[in-house]
Formats: structure tokens, sequence, C-alpha cells
């Protein structure tokens, strides 16, 4: 698996349904981008001006909304994954 550098984490791309309620299905082309993804690997922090880790704000397993397009992705093993900041993860879905 991809262990993150620094303040990066990577998270698994949660994609929407691909079905509207009413039965409607939505080609790839009209979909947005997915902005929800679950943690499933966390750095070790960034280092601070004294040389200490900060703490993350996220941990493996947290649920989170990021940044529409931020980070960079990537496709292993046929699933999609997302390499980004931990200043792009915008909120934990709880």
């Amino acid at each position: 698996m991809l262990k993150p550098l620094g303040d990066r984490i990577v998270i698994k791309v949660i994609e929407d349904t691909e079905q509207t309620s009413g039965g409607i299905f939505i080609p790839d082309s009209a979909k947005e981008k997915p902005q929800k993804g679950e943690v499933v690997a966390v750095g070790a922090g960034k280092v601070n001006e004294k040389g200490e880790r900060e703490p993350m704000d996220v941990k493996a397993g947290d649920t989170i909304l990021y940044a529409k397009y931020a980070g960079t992705d990537i496709k292993i093993d046929g699933t999609e994954y997302k390499i980004l900041s931990v200043k792009d993860a915008l909120a934990i879905i709880e």
C-alpha cells in the first residue's frame, strides 16, 4: 500500500450513485467530481518551527469531504485513490 509523507493523506474515493431517485442513469461525462473519500493512510504530520511533529486532524478510517480539485489521482488494482495535503480536507463526516 501507499505510505504518505509529511502532512499528506491517502483517501479511497467514494463515488456517488450513478442513478437518480427517478431511475435515470447518469453518464460519466455528466457527473461532478467526487468530493468524498475514506482515509486509508495518514502521514506522520508536518514538522513545525521547533522541529516537532504536529498531530494530524484525520486518521485512517475517517470519511472526509475534500476540496473539489485537490490532490493527485492514482489508480491501483482498479481502485481510485487520491493523495492530498491534510489542509485540503474540509470536514470529517460522522
